[in-house]
């Protein structure tokens, strides 16, 4: 088969950092610059796209409508989008191949300029680079020097643009040698049929609100305005938007914190009375990041009032997505009644804000962070169907283990967090209610200490602020490690399988887990063929002395470094990498059956289903459901319903 690798430069007037590459691409100046492009394998020709004789442009046109070629570019995406754009046709997924995802697969960071160079390769990106998009690809700023004009064209500094069109053929050369580099780990068909599917919803996009989210972009204004003042009255500040300003202020009143961080400003709330409470009151609604969302659609929401581009495949190491944009993974969920939510929903979006302060008694701020969720909806003649899977991680990880006291529980009335209270307490399961203590130790436990966690763990968890006692911390995490003796026995069996790998090289098999060596990274495959990869692993120490596992990869902060790992981790790892497989399957049977994904938000799956009577809901969990083939054993249930717009049932 044929291969084109491919990069491109664009100018738009929008800012792709606030609105991604489809609305982007609508921008009524959005135009290709320079095209870069190479025939398996071959010298790398750029296309200068203000030369009209430049032959090459019908060579690559050729190609690129070719099916039978493949195209390939480091994030596919964004070069799928604006050539579709410029030659006003669709891009099949199916076509092309994403450099970026197939680096990110073997544990290499989604950066053109990082991953070449962690791999080191002939050819780095040019650092230049930054310079001049900024020059050509973004709105300059007219001054007297540049005789007024907002666009910087070729024209204004030939020398910068030849060193434009140089950087763009040293991009598809980079490319390339990062793709030679990791050209030996085998990327599985499902798994390339799986970055079709994703390219297929990002495509698609969410359908938004539109009066919805323009009324809350508009109380959200006037609700700033108004706490602004208040707190301005309050305490004399010219900008108590100003954390020094501000904590000075408390200082002054006699309250002593350091920073205004969400957790500090509660700790506080419950501290403090007369004029400091209030301003902790104000300043928690001031502050308030859900709202910001709003700002994000409307930069974000295509001509069709659809937002796209939401979801970054394989942008976790376990091969998870990632939220790109407004972010769907952290949306708030809501406290108000199905009543208060129609009546908050229909007020904003006639904008009929005096009927919102007579009907519901929530401030302004709390209405719209709970709302966030609801402005998705489905377009008119359809419904969301949302369907998620119950308790996935838990009956994985008991499958993988071997835990059957678990899997029993799955394959019969499901309730996890009272049956492991009855195994940790020695009480009967029918025993422990909704509101029992009991089934709160349970259910801490079960969020809390899967994964190797101790009394740390569950105090992060929430324990202390369900009642459970600083001294009962200990005494759970024994009490459930004990009730689950092949949970704890996978931890071990991981880390021991791991270590011995790094000593001799020799394969290992562990929990239908193989543990190998490939060009010194370690490796794990999973149940469902796809791998694990810790590059550059070896032995080293934690703190306490004791043997783990460290290799080289992103830390929390997104820095390349040397990060160590251990059993629980590895395990955290296997079952959340295997839980995403699982619903790599169900995704590409609903998309085979016809089902049309528009989103999804971790375990959950949201569809835009025709609202004409047929119950597409339980063909959706009726295929959720259905067994895995590499899964033997593992029981998928899969729970949902169907709403106008998204939200938390």
């Amino acid at each position: 088969m044929t291969v084109m690798h491919i990069d491109i430069e664009t100018y738009s007037s929008y800012d792709i950092r606030k609105t991604g590459a489809y609305r982007y691409t609508e921008a009524p100046d959005f135009e290709i610059l320079i095209i870069a492009f190479s025939i398996d394998g071959g010298e790398v020709r750029a296309i200068d796209m203000y030369d009209k004789d430049d032959k090459r442009y019908k060579q690559f046109k050729w190609h690129l409508l070719d099916p039978e070629v493949e195209k390939r570019a480091f994030n596919a995406n964004f070069e799928r989008v604006c050539l579709a754009k410029h030659f006003n046709t669709t891009m099949p997924a199916d076509e092309w191949v994403c450099d970026m995802v197939d680096a990110t697969r073997v544990g290499l960071p989604a950066s053109l300029e990082k991953c070449a160079e962690v791999l080191e390769v002939e050819a780095q990106k040019d650092k230049s680079g930054k310079a001049l998009i900024r020059y050509f690809s973004v709105p300059c700023k007219p001054t007297k020097v540049n005789g007024g004009r907002t666009r910087n064209l070729p024209e204004h500094d030939t020398e910068k643009w030849e060193q434009f069109i140089s950087y763009c053929v040293k991009d598809v050369e980079a490319e390339m040698a990062i793709g030679d580099e990791i050209a030996d780990f085998e990327v599985l068909p499902s798994e390339q049929l799986l970055w079709t599917i994703d390219q297929h919803i990002n495509d698609r996009g969410v359908h938004i609100d539109e009066q919805l989210m323009l009324g809350a972009y508009e109380l959200d204004k006037i609700s700033k305005s108004s706490l602004q003042e208040q707190a301005k009255r309050l305490t004399g500040l010219d900008n108590p938007n100003s954390q020094q300003q501000l904590v000075g202020w408390f200082n002054e009143q006699g309250v002593e914190l350091d920073n205004l961080r969400k957790a500090t400003v509660d700790e506080y709330l419950e501290k403090t009375t007369g004029r400091a409470h209030k301003m902790l009151e104000l300043r928690q609604q001031m502050s308030k990041t859900s709202v910001k969302k709003y700002d994000k659609m409307y930069n974000m929401a295509c001509n069709d009032n659809r937002i796209r581009g939401m979801f970054q495949f394989y942008g976790a190491g376990t091969g998870r997505w990632a939220g790109r944009g407004v972010q769907m993974q952290n949306l708030t969920k809501h406290k108000m009644t199905d009543e208060e939510l129609d009546i908050a929903r229909e007020a904003i979006k006639k904008q009929d804000f005096e009927w919102l302060d007579l009907m519901l008694d929530y401030e302004y701020q709390d209405i719209l962070s709970q709302l966030v969720r609801t402005t998705f909806t489905a377009q008119d003649g359809y419904k969301l169907a949302v369907s998620d899977f119950s308790a996935i991680e838990a009956r994985v990880i008991a499958w993988l283990a071997g835990e059957q006291w678990r899997l029993d529980v799955f394959d019969t009335h499901g309730k996890i967090y009272e049956a492991s209270a009855s195994q940790m307490f020695g009480v009967p399961v029918e025993s422990i209610g909704k509101g029992d203590p009991l089934r709160q130790k349970g259910k801490v436990a079960e969020l809390a200490l899967g994964y190797q966690g101790g009394a740390g763990a569950l105090k992060s968890m929430g324990a202390l602020d369900m009642g459970i006692e600083e001294d009962e911390l200990k005494p759970l995490v024994d009490s459930w490690r004990k009730a689950n003796p092949n949970i704890k026995k996978f931890w071990y069996n991981c880390q021991k399988s791991a270590i011995g790998v790094l000593e001799d090289g020799e394969p290992r098999y562990t929990n239908g887990l193989k543990f190998y060596l490939k060009q010194k990274h370690l490796l794990i495959e999973l149940s469902s063929g796809r791998t694990l990869v810790y590059r550059n692993a070896e032995l080293a120490n934690n703190s306490w002395g004791a043997t783990v596992i460290a290799f080289r990869g992103l830390d929390l902060n997104r820095k390349w470094t040397t990060v160590k790992t251990y059993g629980g981790k590895l395990v955290e790892n296997i079952v959340q990498a295997t839980a995403r497989d699982a619903l790599g399957v169900s995704m590409e049977r609903l998309e085979a059956e016809g089902y049309k994904i528009v989103a999804h938000v971790h375990d959950e799956i949201i569809l835009e289903v025709p609202d004409d009577g047929h119950d597409h809901l339980k063909d959706i969990e009726d295929i959720m459901s259905q067994p895995v083939v590499w899964a033997d054993g593992l029981n998928l249930d899969s729970d949902g319903f169907v709403s106008p717009f998204y939200m938390k049932d």
